[in-house]
């Protein structure tokens, strides 16, 4: 589990990519940043938006229609 979770099933663009900025800007450095959805575009511009911050991401973990996505600040 992240250092900062979102929960964002159920939520579509641009709440998830919204909400994961938040809480990218109120991460501390190392900080990892988890968030969990299931709208499909936001599984490809959450990944896109965190690479353009220049951030790493750790992992995209898919389950069903659901996905989480790990980022580290």
């Amino acid at each position: 589990m992240g250092d900062i979770s979102i929960d964002c099933v159920g939520q579509n663009c641009p709440v998830p990519l919204v909400e994961t900025r938040k809480a990218l800007r109120k991460a501390s450095p190392g900080d990892v940043v988890e968030v969990t959805g299931t709208h499909p575009s936001s599984k490809r511009e959450i990944p896109m938006a965190a690479e353009a911050m220049g951030l790493e991401i750790l992992d995209v973990v898919e389950d069903g229609e659901r996905w989480t996505i790990r980022i580290r600040k």
